[in-house]
Formats: C-alpha cells, sequence, structure tokens
C-alpha cells in the first residue's frame, strides 16, 4: 500500500477468505448425476477477501484481518490481496489448508456454494484486537459477515463499535444472533433469503422487505439496507423507506454481487457518502459484478462504476410504501 492510499479513507474486513474453484455448467446436476461442464476457474474468494478487494477498487485503504493457510493456495491468495491494493499487515499464515468454496454456476447465473472454512477458523479475538488497535485513525469503517466463526464475528462488531468505528454487517450465511449485538450494528445488508431466515418476515416483495428492515431497527440496526436482487435495494432507517431502483444488466454469474454491493457500501461511507448515496454507488457495483464470471475478477473498479453511473440516468429513489 502507497502511502497515498494510505491518506484515503479506511475500511478495515474481518473475515473469511478462500481459494474459490468454480465450474460452469448449462444446469446444475441432480444429486448422484454426473455431468459434463463448460468452464472452471480458481481465484482469490471468501466473502471477507472480497468485501476488502472491492472496498479497496472503490477507493478506499482497505485493510484485512484474517487467516490463511500455508498450503499451495497461499501465494495466490496473497499476490491477490497485494496486487488489488489490499493492506495485508494482519493477515495471519496458520499451518493447514487454506479455506476452500466449491461454487457451481448453471447458465442462468445462479449458483450454489459450499463453504469449508479450515485457515479461518484460526482468526482469534486477540488477532482482531491486535489489527483494529494498529488501525485506529486510519479506518472508519468496519465491515464483517458470518464466515468466520460466529463468536469471533459478534466480538469484531462490539470491538469495532467500542472504537467508534461505523459497524457494517453483511449477515451471510445467514444464523441466529444475540439480541445484544444489533445495538452494535450500524448498518446491516441482508439478501431476501438472509433477511427471511434472520427475521422470521418472509421476504417476498418491498412491503415485505420494509417489515423485515423494521425488525433490525427494532433491535438497535441503525439501518438495514435489504437487497432485493432484480427489484432492487431497500433501504429502511428511522427516517422511512427508500427504494432504489435496479440497473439493467445482463447476469452471467452473481457469485461475488453481495460483496461488491458490501465493499463499495462500506468505501462510500468511509469517504463521507449520506447512507442513500452510498446505497446507489453499491447497487451499481453489484450490477456489474454479475456482468463478469468468477469471484475476485467480477469486482468492478472505482473508474468503471462512476463510468457505469455516467452513462444512466440516476436512478430512481421512491419511497418504500409507495413501491
Amino acid at each position: 500500500m502507497t502511502d497515498d492510499q494510505q491518506a484515503l479513507p479506511g475500511v478495515v474486513v474481518v473475515g473469511s477468505v478462500t481459494a474459490d474453484l468454480t465450474t460452469f455448467s448449462t444446469r446444475l446436476p441432480v444429486p448422484g448425476e454426473t455431468i459434463l461442464g463448460d468452464d472452471f476457474t480458481l481465484v482469490l474468494g471468501g466473502k471477507g477477501a472480497n468485501q476488502v478487494v472491492a472496498a479497496g477498487r472503490a477507493g478506499a485503504a482497505a485493510h484485512f484481518v484474517a487467516c490463511v493457510g500455508s498450503d499451495l493456495f497461499h501465494d495466490m491468495i496473497m499476490d491477490g490481496l497485494v496486487d488489488a491494493g489490499v493492506d495485508v499487515t494482519h493477515v495471519r499464515t496458520v499451518p493447514g489448508p487454506t479455506g476452500i468454496a466449491h461454487i457451481r454456476v448453471d447458465a442462468s447465473a445462479q449458483n450454489d456454494i459450499v463453504m469449508v472454512p479450515l485457515a479461518n477458523a484460526a482468526l482469534s479475538a486477540g488477532q482482531i484486537d491486535a489489527g483494529l488497535d494498529a488501525l485506529a485513525g486510519r479506518a472508519s469503517v468496519l465491515l464483517t459477515q458470518l464466515e468466520i466463526p460466529a463468536p469471533l464475528a459478534m466480538h469484531a462488531i462490539r470491538a469495532g463499535s467500542e472504537r467508534g468505528l461505523t459497524v457494517v454487517l453483511d449477515p451471510a450465511p445467514a444464523s441466529a444472533l444475540p439480541d445484544d449485538i444489533w445495538r452494535h450494528v450500524d448498518v446491516v445488508t441482508p439478501n431476501e433469503t438472509e433477511a427471511t431466515v434472520m427475521t422470521g418476515v418472509e421476504v417476498t416483495d418491498v412491503a415485505s422487505a420494509e417489515r423485515a428492515g423494521r425488525w433490525f431497527l427494532e433491535r438497535g440496526v441503525g439501518a438495514a439496507v435489504v437487497t432485493l436482487a432484480g427489484a432492487g435495494a431497500l433501504l429502511v432507517s428511522p427516517d422511512g423507506a427508500r427504494l432504489v431502483a435496479p440497473f439493467p444488466v445482463e447476469a452471467v454469474d452473481t457469485t461475488a454481487a453481495g460483496d461488491a454491493f458490501s465493499g463499495y457500501l462500506g468505501a462510500a461511507l468511509a469517504e463521507g457518502a449520506t447512507l442513500d448515496e452510498a446505497v446507489v454507488r453499491a447497487a451499481a457495483a453489484g450490477a456489474l459484478a454479475v456482468t463478469v464470471r468468477g469471484a475476485s475478477p467480477s469486482l468492478p473498479t472505482r473508474e468503471r462504476v462512476h463510468a457505469f453511473l455516467a452513462e444512466r440516468p440516476a436512478p430512481e429513489i421512491v419511497d418504500g410504501s409507495r413501491a
């Protein structure tokens, strides 16, 4: 990371890193079936790594607190992070295998994923605290997810909140969390499935997404952004609910679209953007991500996102109650 990068608004990501093994095929096999695929990729991945790369490409000084294994994937992971401009000072190498994600993508761009944590399980509260303390004054936003052990994600959320960071939680993969954690979260960014699992509200449209968003606010979250795929993103805050209309694109792979969204959201907030502005920028990044195959390769640069926004009318932001 250069001196110029260190002077940029800072985002620290506490999270997972994996080697992503992705197969592409016309359709996904049914249980017990073998089919022939069309393509295969092996790239840097993991929700934490994808989000820190997205934040860096968005223009933020991006810092990563994570664990990688000592296996044959180690150099690919570290080189990929460094090439993206990520500060890897607080990425620890531990004995054994790196986390692995097996991703399958069909012709409609839908995917399913099996993530095996492996080295990610070695992350510790002490490592998180040391990283956040070292980055005091250099980062204003903390991003985390739930691919690391839940107690460590909760520790990161509390530690970030105690240090005055804006805490953004991407609650994926979704699981029940203790009620007392929500008051430490400034922004939560579930998709429809995650919002349904976490709140008990079946999210099928804008109205149900708003109800799910209110569930988070009632427990102390500052704002909820429920992403609705082709229907856009619903921002629910104490000021009301606003729907950011989607950006129409031709999707080829939806892997990491949510990570592009979260990384850009965090970077925009660190830069001083309003939450509405940050959601628009994040939605554009998420839309661009689905047009490229692979996880980290799909994460767009700041220049590409700005050009994408400049070529289109400003997205409509409407009162959620009228959507």
